[in-house]
């Protein structure tokens, strides 16, 4: 979950390195360094904290190198501190690595290395490897590395230099992403796209078990067995500009009023409404699958599992195909019961997500057809699936995901529309109707997101709140499950999501006065379901926030509380609306925690991209 970017090539590579981590810091901002080599000598700084402490430090004290390694950190072992912050030698001071992972045998390594008069000088299980690689070490960093790898057990994204070996760097992937940048006489290395779109669009996604060996002009693979390997570059089509603020004050912020484009670039080139169908030919031979799978197996992580419950909902009411989700950190280990009769979907952002990953192994492995919904091209879970649905949301900085999952939501949209045509469920005219509101929705998001004046006053109000609870049902009770997860994220108020009808059932022996009772509350089959759930919290002397459809006043005569507060939300489609109820609670959780004195895009103990389990 941490970030890494190295250089090679003309430029100084110490401005093109922290350039890329400050576009990586999402991924972990517990401490960060850099190491770069001029004229045979290698410098290295590292600080504590955010990235911006070893920016300061570098404006005191200036390095220039011509190639070289950074890393934002994401702790696992071994406390934040200049210490334990990335990058790592070995004993000769002339083998640098950073690196993204868990070595788990690195207790015995260290213990083995300590009985050979290795100087360890860290808490963290990285600098073992540098103390391995100068073990193998015979005039080939390249070698050394290779056969330093089959002595680790666990997950490692990596990137070493030598100092005796100038402008190249060695990279090594098994679990975290590893991307090689393509530039003119200068290549690069990253864990993530967004570090180096300055620079190129065209990547080498590096497999599990791969090496790669970069120089101002050779970017050269390997597999596990030191046989060169070829790779096809991908082009990425996102633009530089799309990762910057804006003018936006947070990412975050910028994210939750880009999800009309997204929704809009998700859509584009998907629906035929004249013939009332949906276009997945990207799908490949999965669409087969979607056509005769007796079953589907949603696997998925944090928000990415919520659009999952979406997605359930979808299939099973729209293709009428039993549907099941699970956590991908939870699937492997219940005896899973899937087969070649069985779809198996997995949604994430990244397509990198570790849990999510092993999931879908799992599920492939059981005979199940692989289906992968992601946001980039390229990535590991998009490689292993039979067909992919990508995402068009772009680069999403913010940790709490906003764009991503209703992007997320549209596909899983699209594929339960296009499996109803394919299935024979939806009338031809009931399936255009909802092609065309889905079409809508983009407008319709641009609307809601004019409540930000209105929410931003609201929150005023709940700024101090301790706890809050988010209740739904239907397909709004994953819609609730989000609210709750946004606002814990960011805030670190205790929130809690749950299906409105289970209130009776313990969660209402929470409610009092000092406890923000957020409830979805959208016209359709539930509503008066909902305005009993809402009557049973007043009851107990609760301050309801209600989400309601524009126009209904039911809910008016209800709530006559001073702290009691309704918003209203466009009209939509009934199974559409969860698209347009997740935006307020966004902006909810934005100002509450902006209030509330928070880091919104970089909430404490978090990272975007899990990549270790």
């Amino acid at each position: 979950m941490c970030g890494i970017v190295g250089y090679v090539g003309p430029r100084n590579a110490v401005s093109v390195i922290i350039g890329g981590l400050k576009r990586l810091e999402y991924r972990g901002y517990d401490s960060a360094g850099i190491a770069v080599v001029r004229d045979g000598r290698l410098m290295r700084r590292r600080t504590a904290g955010k990235l911006r402490h070893l920016e300061d430090s570098l404006r005191v004290d200036p390095i220039e190198g011509v190639f070289g390694i950074g890393h934002t950190r994401w702790a696992t072992h071994g406390r934040p501190s200049e210490e334990n912050a990335h990058p790592h030698q070995d004993c000769t001071g002339r083998i640098v690595v950073v690196h993204n992972g868990i070595i788990e045998n690195y207790l015995d390594l260290k213990r083995l290395l300590l009985e050979r008069n290795h100087r360890i000088e860290t808490q963290t299980d990285t600098e073992v490897i540098a103390h391995l690689v100068e073990e193998q070490y015979q005039g080939s960093l390249l070698e050394s590395v290779r056969n330093t790898l089959p002595k680790l057990k666990g997950v490692y994204a990596l990137a070493l230099l030598h100092v005796g070996e100038p402008q190249r760097l060695i990279a090594a992937r098994m679990g975290p992403p590893m991307v090689v940048g393509l530039g003119d006489h200068e290549n690069f290395l990253a864990s993530d796209i967004p570090a180096l779109l300055p620079y190129t669009k065209d990547f080498i996604f590096l497999d599990d078990g791969e090496l790669a060996e970069i120089t101002p002009d050779s970017a050269r693979l390997f597999d596990r067995h030191g046989h060169e390997t070829t790779r096809t570059p991908q082009r990425i089509a996102w633009d530089p500009i799309q990762v910057e603020k804006g003018g936006y004050r947070h990412f975050m912020l910028k994210e939750i009023h880009e999800q009309p484009q997204a929704a809009r670039d998700t859509l584009v080139g998907r629906i035929d409404l004249e013939a009332g169908d949906v276009n997945l030919e990207e799908l490949g031979p999965a669409i087969e699958g979607l056509r005769t799978a007796e079953r589907v197996v949603i696997v998925a992580c944090g928000t990415s599992w919520h659009a999952a419950l979406v997605g359930k909902f979808l299939l099973e009411r729209l293709a009428k195909i039993p549907t099941e989700t699970d956590y991908g950190s939870e699937f492997r280990y219940r005896e899973p019961l899937v087969g070649p009769s069985t779809l198996a979907i997995a949604i994430s952002q990244s397509g990198e997500t570790a849990d999510t990953l092993a999931a879908f192994r799992e599920a492939k492995a059981r005979g199940a057809l692989p289906v992968a919904v992601c946001n980039v091209r390229g990535s590991m879970l998009t490689r292993e699936a039979a067909g992919t649905l990508l995402t068009h949301a772009g680069p999403e900085i913010g940790v709490a995901s906003t764009k991503a999952f209703t992007s997320q939501i549209i596909a899983m949209l699209l594929i339960a529309l296009h499996a109803a045509r394919l299935r024979g469920t939806l009338e031809r005219n009931t399936l255009r109707a909802l092609l065309a509101g889905l079409t809508r929705i983009p407008s319709l998001m641009d609307q809601t997101l004019g409540l930000d004046n209105r929410i931003d006053a609201l929150s005023r109000t709940l700024a101090h709140a301790k706890d809050f609870l988010f209740i739904g049902r239907g397909i709004h009770y994953p819609i609730a499950l989000e609210g709750a997860l946004k606002l814990k994220e960011i805030s670190y108020a205790h929130a809690e999501g749950y299906p409105a009808g289970e209130m009776k059932h313990g969660p209402i022996a929470l409610i009092d006065e000092s406890v923000p009772v957020v409830a979805l509350c959208p016209a359709g089959r539930v509503f008066e379901k909902m305005v009993s759930n809402v009557q049973e919290v007043k009851a107990r002397g609760g301050r309801v926030i209600a989400l309601v459809t524009a126009g209904d006043s039911t809910l008016a005569s209800v709530l006559d509380g001073t702290d009691d507060a309704i918003i209203e939300i466009p009209p939509s489609e009934e199974l559409l609306s969860p698209l347009l109820f997740v935006v307020p609670q966004q902006l909810l959780a934005y100002h509450v925690a902006l209030r509330a004195g928070r880091d919104v895009d970089q909430p404490r103990n978090l990272a975007k991209s899990v990549t270790v389990e």
